[in-house]
């Protein structure tokens, strides 16, 4: 099996760059919610949702992603005025904290002004741009990079019966029709990021084949994250394993995500997870080098 590799150029957070061109970056996941899929609350007030981000940052994130809505399946709508009250005085005082670049996991165009205002660098919006097109210009005028993700539906019904008839074109063609939406409200090229939304909208059977097309992913020319930590499709393929017993599985994806050209993983467990793609980088340089010296041999 041939190595897939990463696009071409680094992504640019206005005067900061993060070296995508040359390795996997890894984001840690901040969630300041009562409700979230996976810490169920844990990191909900300022100062624990604080304390988490800057023992992410320790661990060696290279990313932080702060989000006040829960975009677990079958999470509610979360007025504007609560989410900026649970994300601003976290990225504010992080921006004071620490220099690891803050990420706004928002679908609101008020949520990642306000918060690019404050000190993030980065938008992560799980619509794409769908649910309030002027988020690609506040991000664009900001320069500031931007996740599009897909997702069928949304939080609220997206598990309720995800249908395709070829998921990886689907998925493909929708994120090439972002991009473009992306690029016509200013976004610089070298800004996008693509995220496949495993889990958002899709059985197993529909993670599994967007996995596999990974390579075929990175053909859009923009880095892609792929976010599969502790996700329900992991607890299945391990016999119904709890969120705190998947760190095991979400190495296994990162390992097959990286391999086949991730250039950002999201994840939970920043220390397993860091230590995960830098041996992994570690044995696809090492194989390249042999290959390149057996081939070298046999002339």
């Amino acid at each position: 099996m041939s190595i897939a590799h990463g696009p071409p150029h680094d992504l640019r957070a206005g005067d900061r760059v993060l070296p995508t061109s040359s390795r996997c970056l890894v984001m840690g996941v901040v969630n300041v919610t009562p409700d979230s899929f996976s810490e169920q609350g844990a990191h909900a007030s300022t100062e624990a949702a604080v304390a988490h981000a800057l023992a992410l940052a320790a661990e060696g994130a290279d990313l932080l992603d702060v989000g006040g809505e829960s975009t677990r399946p079958g999470a509610a709508y979360v007025d504007l005025p609560v989410e900026l009250g649970r994300v601003l005085p976290v990225v504010e005082r992080l921006a004071a904290l620490t220099d690891v670049p803050i990420s706004i996991d928002t679908r609101k165009a008020a949520v990642a002004r306000a918060a690019l205002d404050r000190g993030a660098r980065l938008v992560n919006d799980v619509s794409a741009g769908r649910d309030d097109p002027d988020l690609l210009t506040v991000a664009a005028e900001a320069r500031a990079p931007v996740v599009l993700m897909h997702m069928q539906g949304t939080p609220a019904t997206m598990q309720d019966d995800p249908c395709y008839a070829d998921v990886v074109a689907e998925v493909e063609a929708f994120l090439a029709g972002r991009c473009a939406a992306a690029s016509a409200a200013g976004v610089a090229r070298d800004a996008i990021v693509v995220d496949p939304g495993i889990g958002f909208g899709k059985r197993d059977e529909h993670n599994y084949a967007l996995l596999a097309a990974l390579p075929r992913l990175t053909r859009l020319g923009h880095p892609v994250l792929v976010g599969t930590s502790r996700k329900g499709f992991i607890g299945r393929a391990l016999g119904g394993a709890p969120l705190d017993e998947r760190v095991e599985g979400t190495a296994a994806t990162v390992v097959w995500s990286v391999e086949r050209g991730a250039r950002i993983v999201r994840v939970h467990d920043v220390r397993q997870m860091v230590r995960t793609v830098r041996m992994t980088e570690a044995l696809m340089a090492g194989a390249g080098a042999a290959a390149t010296t057996a081939q070298g041999r046999a002339r």
